[in-house]
């Protein structure tokens, strides 16, 4: 029998995070569930890593393309096509959920075509920030889950090209113009550890924050609560913190954030074996 949800996880050579995100899955309370994990063409020990999970839990599966896209279009395309279950989830390779995630994603697709809750943005030298609800705004696919079969599975995501800004926008924007019925889950279920502020993670290649987030759900049962609490306003999160008293001064262009339009992105994000 297929399993209710399909969780795909798209990576690029970063195995060091894979057994933290992967662990935030499995210990779902929402257990129906298969997790394919999608490499865009991975070259280092990714499937190792996962080799060793799926031998201990069969609801994981390891699929890596050929080439190196340099986006999680790709990966995502081909864990639609290979799904089994009725809904899509996705997780990204150095973020983690929370365990209630899948089941208030599941709660939310019985009555809609495509949901999304919110994570806990958390910038290390800044304050943790609210993801955004507004249509629109940037969110984390992380956080996305939608019907399988909304769209044909070649073409679910587009290529950061093709989409002409960021792919994650652009697929919830194209979900809303096909007249899907959407649903907002109004609180925290996931962590989201952007790349965009940690300079160089794709050639360190850590795993420190994964470990110390992943603990700290598992230890302290009001953890998604308390963030909340503790949440800058997103619009705030995205300016550089200065002394007090002075105006807060955006970020650079090159640090890729479009400071006219708060949410949305200058440079697309991609899997980055390049440049951090």
């Amino acid at each position: 029998m297929p399993p209710a949800v399909t969780v795909i996880i798209p990576t690029y050579n970063w195995a060091t995070v894979l057994p933290y995100s992967i662990a935030s899955v499995l210990e779902q309370t929402f257990e129906d569930l298969e997790l394919l994990v999608v490499g865009d063409g991975c070259t280092d020990e990714s499937a190792d890593v996962v080799a060793r999970i799926a031998r201990s839990d069969a609801r994981v599966r390891w699929i890596n393309l050929s080439a190196n896209t340099r986006s999680q279009s790709a990966p995502n395309n081909e864990g639609n096509a290979q799904a089994r279950g009725e809904i899509i989830a996705y997780l990204g390779h150095d973020d983690l959920w929370f365990p209630d995630h899948l089941q208030a994603m599941a709660t939310a697709l019985e009555t809609a075509d495509v949901a999304h809750s919110r994570a806990a943005l958390i910038n290390p030298q800044y304050a943790t920030a609210l993801s955004p609800v507004e249509p629109g705004q940037w969110v984390p696919p992380t956080i996305i889950g939608h019907r399988r079969g909304i769209r044909p599975s070649s073409s679910v995501w587009l290529a950061p090209d093709e989409a002409g800004i960021d792919p994650e926008i652009r697929l919830l924007s194209d979900f809303r113009a096909g007249g899907a019925l959407f649903a907002v889950i109004d609180r925290i279920t996931a962590i989201k550890l952007p790349a965009l502020y940690r300079k160089g993670v794709y050639q360190i290649r850590p795993h420190h924050e994964q470990e110390h987030w992943l603990r700290r759900i598992r230890d302290e049962q009001d953890l998604a609560v308390n963030l909340r609490v503790r949440c800058v306003p997103y619009e705030k999160w995205v300016v550089r913190p200065t002394l007090p008293g002075v105006a807060a001064a955006p970020l650079p262009p090159s640090e890729a954030f479009d400071w006219s339009k708060p949410g949305t992105l200058t440079v697309r994000r991609r899997f980055k074996g390049l440049s951090d």
